[in-house]
Formats: structure tokens, C-alpha cells, sequence
């Protein structure tokens, strides 16, 4: 149902490092208005605050009293992610509407129960999977979905970086799938128009990391339509880093297309037919979509939209919990040794 609302009433909950992120993208809107601000800590809140002279927006601890005080339509979770089940399901519960960072729940159980929550508040629940909003991804994906590079097989994406985090993630379960590689499987999903099926994950964490579990995976998952992608990742990897959001290579029968995860985007396709190797030609690149949002002002953007039009953002909960899915099937299938049916 559209909603006709001249300014969305929102409260932020979490206040660490990633709603800088959140706050930069909101800077300037007017159909948005922070109305208040939750953390555990509530200094950091406050910290915030000041940081980007809110004004006298209210800070505190209690996420309810917070959204009764102000009433708040919507919420903002960029809290930690065992936290996103509590406050998304206290938030649709109030009534509110929520985008929430990913992953979506710690688990499918949770998950199911938050989707269900927004369909019985008749709330949208959405989440940040902020690496669709891009240009160079979007002209990427038509490339990769076009009939000339014929019947897609193979989606590989190599991810090498060794950022030095501290805080929770220094010290989380399998740190590189849960936090990081939910944002690849997402791609790989927006890239090929494809679901998982299944996964086979080696995971281990290598001499020298400075994280306690988890730091480098191989993944290798079946997507619908018989395809196949890989994804090779480090989050120790010292030198030589890549792009935050992969490189990538896409085979299809007619030809082959490369992304560098920023803005080199190359494709050939197959014109011989004879020889040991056929001839080929480049493939042309699709014009850049401009887009006027992007990455995490993009999902926001979508998200205000869709509420005021009454439709359903990208990553809606009900599609993201596919990419969910991808995630916990390679955690499970890291922790057996075994391959891991996907299901959601």
C-alpha cells in the first residue's frame, strides 16, 4: 500500500562505525528525518550526533521508548548482525518499517520469522546489499545476461584484501562468509539472474591472520539453470589487493566477459568457426546507467521510494534471504567438510 508521507520519521539504531556510511547517504534528502538514536553505548550515539550536527535528535539505549517518543515510521539497524533479529522483529512489531544491514538474520529460523513479521505487520523489511547500486555492476550484469554471450556456465569471483577491522570482527565465527561474502553471493545472484541450489565451502583461516576464525574461503555453489560459480576469497591477504567488490569472470557458449569489481568491464565473443582457438571479437560494453544513488544511498534511496509507491525494493527480505541462504549453506558446509543443500 502507498504511503503519502511528506517526510519519513526514521530512528537510527547503532551508532559503530558503519553508520557513517548510512548517515553520509542521508545527508541532503528531504523526504527523511533522523529522529532518533539507539545504541548500547550511548556515548557513541552521542559521538555521532555531533559528528554530524544533528542538532537535539534524542539519543538513548531503549529502541522502544525511542520509536514511541519520536514516532518513528521507519528503522534503520545498523547494529551488529546477532542483533538484527531483536530489533527488526521489535521494530515491524511497533509498526515500523526497517532497513537493516546485512546479513539478514545469524540464522534461516530467524530469518523465515522476521519475513513472516513484515508480512503480518504489513511492514516492508529490506536490506542493505549495497554492491547492486553501482554502475559499472549493472553494465556488467546485462552483459553477462545479453543473448550474444549464449547459455551462461560458469561466474567466478576472486575477492584479496587485508583490512584490520578490530572490534567484533576480529574475534567472529567464520568472519569472511558471514560479514563479507554475503555482499559477493549477493552479486552473484544480481549478476546471473540465478538461485543457489547447492555449496561445497572450504574454509580456514591462514598463518598470520589477525582474525580468529575464518579468514579465507572457497567456495564453490550450483546455481539453477546448471550453473556453476566459485568464489575465492581472503581477508588476510597482504598486497596485490583487489576491489572490495571482486574481480570477476562470467563464461557463456558465445564468449567471456571481465570485471574488475570497478570500472574495467571487457567481453569477447566467439565469430570463427574453425581452428585450435576460434576467433574473436570485443564485445561492446552497454552505456553507463548513471544512476543518481549509489551503493549505500542507492539501497536507500530505493527503499523511501518504494515505500511511498507502495512497491517492493530489490532487496526486500523475501528475495534476500536467497543470498542468506548462499551464506549459511557455506557456513554449514565449511563446519561438515560435506556439500550443503541450499533451501530457504
Amino acid at each position: 500500500m502507498a504511503q503519502n508521507q511528506a517526510k519519513w520519521r526514521a530512528v537510527l539504531v547503532g551508532c559503530g562505525g558503519i553508520s557513517r556510511a548510512w548517515l553520509n547517504a542521508l545527508q541532503g534528502r528531504t523526504d527523511v528525518e533522523i529522529v532518533g538514536m539507539v545504541d548500547l553505548v550511548p556515548e557513541l550515539a552521542e559521538a555521532r550526533r555531533q559528528e554530524f550536527a544533528l542538532g537535539d535528535v534524542p539519543v538513548g539505549t531503549d529502541q522502544v521508548r525511542m520509536i514511541k517518543d519520536t514516532g518513528a515510521q521507519v528503522v534503520f539497524d545498523c547494529t551488529v548482525p546477532a542483533a538484527h533479529p531483536t530489533v527488526t522483529l521489535t521494530a515491524l512489531k511497533l509498526g515500523c518499517h526497517v532497513l537493516g544491514e546485512k546479513p539478514l538474520a545469524p540464522t534461516m529460523a530467524e530469518a523465515q520469522r522476521m519475513a513472516a513479521a513484515a508480512a503480518e505487520h504489513d511492514r516492508t523489511y529490506a536490506v542493505i546489499q549495497n554492491r547492486r547500486y553501482m554502475n559499472s555492476i549493472i553494465q556488467y550484469r546485462d552483459m553477462v545476461q545479453a543473448p550474444a554471450l549464449g547459455k551462461l556456465s560458469t561466474v567466478a569471483a576472486t575477492f584479496f584484501l587485508g583490512p584490520r577491522f578490530g572490534g567484533f570482527r576480529a574475534e567472529m565465527d567464520h568472519v569472511l562468509l558471514i560479514d563479507m561474502a554475503i555482499h559477493s553471493f549477493d552479486q552473484a545472484r544480481f549478476i546471473t539472474g540465478k538461485d543457489p541450489v547447492s555449496v561445497y565451502c572450504h574454509e580456514w583461516n591462514p598463518a598470520g591472520s589477525w582474525y580468529q576464525h575464518g579468514a579465507a574461503a572457497f567456495c564453490i555453489f550450483e546455481m539453477t539453470d546448471d550453473v556453476v560459480f566459485s568464489y575465492n576469497g581472503s581477508w588476510c591477504a597482504e598486497g596485490m589487493n583487489n576491489s572490495w567488490n571482486c574481480d570477476w569472470r562470467s563464461i557463456g557458449t558465445g564468449g567471456s566477459v571481465l570485471w574488475d569489481g570497478e570500472e574495467d568491464i571487457r567481453g569477447e565473443l566467439v565469430t570463427g568457426t574453425e581452428g585450435f582457438f576460434r576467433a574473436v571479437e570485443p564485445m561492446a560494453v552497454p552505456p553507463s546507467p548513471e544512476l543518481q544513488y549509489t551503493v549505500h544511498g542507492g539501497v536507500i534511496n530505493e527503499f523511501l521510494t518504494c515505500l511511498a509507491a507502495g512497491t517492493k525494493p530489490q532487496t526486500v527480505c523475501t528475495d534476500n534471504i536467497r543470498s542468506l541462504a548462499m551464506m549459511l549453506g557455506a557456513v554449514e558446509s565449511a563446519e561438515t567438510g560435506r556439500q550443503a543443500d541450499i533451501s530457504w
